[in-house]
């Protein structure tokens, strides 16, 4: 697999540190970035290549799409996993990858779909959010759910002190539905 980052990739590392695992039926190819993500130094730690395609060095948003996807690519990924990635892929992209591409998400959606979903949940007064797991379609956090888990909202939690405990719950989702999609337990909706 080929995993997207745009931050400091503790949920990619949480799939690279399973993948390490004798048992675990998935591998890493590689990490890619939008921007200069810690989560690049973290994979080189693991001695994983990397690579990174700045939409700035881009004339419009379909050339980096399509730069993106030619990069991937590169790695013939059987999945490509967006793990914190704080970009929605394009046409290009899903045309080559759209059959095999999945995203995580700090709520369970269709709750709170976008960027600020743990600020939301708060704001909104829930009482409990979560995570998801889903195939990426050409929506913001539309694709078919593989997987959800539920987080309560404590009285008195912060936006930093939630998304911490929600991180927590979807690194082990992330890692357990990667493998269940590379034993066939899961399967991906075909566009």
């Amino acid at each position: 697999m080929v995993v997207l980052a745009s931050g400091v990739g503790s949920l990619a590392e949480a799939l690279i540190r399973a993948a390490g695992e004798p048992d675990y039926p998935a591998r890493v190819a590689a990490v890619g970035a939008d921007r200069p993500a810690p989560a690049l130094a973290m994979a080189r730690s693991h001695g994983l290549a990397v690579f990174r395609v700045f939409p700035g060095d881009f004339g419009t948003r379909a050339e980096w799409d399509r730069a993106l996807a030619v990069a991937v690519a590169a790695f013939r990924p059987e999945l490509v996993v967006s793990a914190g990635f704080m970009r929605v892929l394009g046409p290009d992209f899903l045309a080559r990858f759209g059959d095999r591409t999945i995203n995580t998400h700090p709520a369970l959606l269709p709750a709170f779909a976008g960027a600020h979903a743990v600020r939301d949940a708060l704001a909104a007064g829930a009482g409990f959010t979560g995570c998801t797991i889903h195939q990426v379609d050409a929506g913001v956090d539309t694709g078919p759910v593989l997987a959800q888990r539920r987080v309560p909202i404590m009285p008195g939690d912060t936006e930093a002190v939630l998304h911490a405990r929600v991180k927590v719950q979807e690194r082990e989702l992330l890692v357990e539905v990667v493998a269940a999609l590379a034993r066939g337990a899961i399967k991906l909706a075909r566009p």
